[in-house]
């Protein structure tokens, strides 16, 4: 019953969402977390908003350069670039390559996306005001439950859970959001499409079902 539950309610809220944003916003050169779900790397999309590095020259170091309806970016010397469809990693290499053909030796290029524009995440449950969030940059559990104003007073904070979509199927882990607090677990990331639901001892319907039937583990596996 618990598992027939929890597929319906997830199914609705990741796939409404799947077709905005497939992928979290990235660095180039982070590696994943010790809990981090793999997902594949974030594409650059319309509208985003990029920190752009060239190491030890400054004037082509750039803040929230955003890209536009078509995908491209405008930069100094090589012009228009496209950057939608493209992961941070391609871009800077793209970059860097044009650079290094008429400009500088060897340049080191670094993109970060600073903004992703229609990434969103769902936070249900015993929360002040549960509903869609859109993500600014790297955006954590904590953070995401601070966007619905923070844990209702009959909040379980030893079970948060976060459902997501990785390589299209369905996972989900359960987080000590008490500890989190402490200091004495990991932060985890939270990315676009990610469903994040509060326990509480008041829960009602389908969700209590479903959070009663997951693991108090903070590694996401299939359900």
């Amino acid at each position: 019953m618990a598992s027939k539950a929890l597929l319906a309610i997830t199914a609705a809220l990741l796939g409404a969402g799947a077709a905005q944003a497939q992928n979290p916003t990235q660095i180039a050169t982070t590696a994943p977390g010790v809990h981090a779900a793999p997902r594949g790397e974030y594409r650059i999309g319309p509208l985003d908003k990029l920190n752009i590095t060239v190491f030890q020259v400054k004037d082509l170091t750039l803040d929230r350069v955003q890209v536009d309806a078509s995908g491209r970016i405008l930069l100094p010397l090589i012009g228009q670039v496209m950057a939608a469809g493209r992961t941070t990693t391609e871009l800077s290499d793209e970059i860097a390559a044009k650079l290094e053909a008429s400009y500088l030796q060897h340049p080191q290029v670094s993109v970060v996306v600073s903004e992703a524009a229609s990434q969103k995440v769902t936070v249900d449950g015993a929360v002040t005001e549960a509903g869609v969030f859109e993500l600014r940059g790297r955006t954590t559990l904590l953070q995401a439950v601070a966007m619905a104003k923070g844990p209702a007073r009959n909040a379980n904070l030893k079970r948060v859970a976060v459902f997501r979509q990785i390589d299209g199927q369905r996972q989900a882990a359960v987080f000590d959001l008490k500890a989190i607090r402490k200091g004495k677990a990991e932060d985890p990331e939270i990315y676009g499409d990610d469903v994040i639901v509060v326990d509480s001892s008041g829960l009602k319907g389908a969700w209590r079902e479903v959070l009663g039937a997951l693991p108090a583990f903070s590694i996401f596996r299939p359900y």
